[in-house]
């Protein structure tokens, strides 16, 4: 689950769309080489998000897992298990 706690190496390690995500709610600097520490709040605000913003971040990218997620167990592979035969 994303939290504004979340570290911003989590967060981009385990929900990488999380990085195209941010990049366009302006910040940018996930991904512009230079690396980000601390969470997702302090990244946030410092690029003058508040609070209000913060939690919509989150709330959106919940959303976003909760719906692949749903989509994944949607689309189950079925297997054709058979028996191994041993001599």
């Amino acid at each position: 689950m994303i939290h504004k706690d979340i570290e911003i190496e989590e967060l981009v390690t385990n929900y990488p769309f999380s990085v195209k995500y941010l990049m366009e709610q302006g910040i940018r600097c996930i991904a512009c080489g230079e690396p980000i520490w601390g969470t997702l709040e302090e990244a946030a605000k410092e690029k003058g998000f508040d609070d209000t913003a913060i939690q919509g971040f989150v709330e959106e990218m919940n959303k976003m897992v909760a719906d692949k997620t749903s989509q994944d167990n949607t689309h189950e592979k079925k297997v054709d298990a058979k028996p191994l035969q041993t001599d």
